[in-house]
């Protein structure tokens, strides 16, 4: 699958639109964008739009579809920036509505400059402890929170249903106009 998404970052916005009630899994969104010039690359980009074009779908709840969904990264590439990158994408999950737990991101850059990738022979990549151990902790991390979702039920939906505030609730707004 391209770009560990799913399969989706290859399709446009309608394809992704279509996939979302298949995202609606114990881990709904975990990233493995690669860094490009200590960013995330475009590819990656895309892939935050095309969740972005989605974001005004609600769920049967009222709320935004990502919602009770838990999101993570993994970043991967060969120069620095890892961090820069998770923040990013972690942030850009968050404000679609994605829960993200704790340690929510892990990464392999290998050594600075050209040179193999994570997977290739003689990487070091597979057998990085560092790695291993924060993509383990993150991992669990996105289970853990994602069964503590579901168990509950959800995100509440008081308070932060769009549909609901569309209609005119205010959810425990003092109403001026009743003084």
């Amino acid at each position: 699958m391209p770009y560990g998404f799913y399969g989706v970052a290859q399709f446009g916005t309608t394809a992704l639109t279509n996939s979302v009630p298949l995202l609606h899994v114990k881990v709904g969104c975990q990233s493995v964008p690669p860094i490009w010039l200590g960013d995330n690359s475009s590819v990656m980009k895309k892939v935050v739009e095309r969740l972005y074009a989605c974001s005004s779908i609600l769920n049967s709840e009222g709320q935004y579809a990502y919602y009770g969904r838990v999101g993570g990264c993994l970043i991967t590439g060969n120069e620095d920036g890892a961090k820069h990158c998770a923040m990013n994408v972690l942030y850009s999950l968050q404000h679609l509505g994605y829960t993200i737990p704790p340690q929510a991101d892990a990464g392999w850059v290998g050594e600075a400059g050209p040179g193999p990738s994570y997977l290739d022979e003689g990487s070091g990549g597979p057998e990085n402890d560092f790695t291993n151990r924060n993509t383990t902790f993150m991992t669990w991390n996105q289970l853990h929170l994602a069964r503590m979702l579901k168990d509950a039920g959800g995100i509440p939906a008081h308070g932060n249903q769009r549909s609901e505030w569309d209609a005119g609730c205010r959810f425990d707004f003092e109403n001026p106009e009743h003084r």
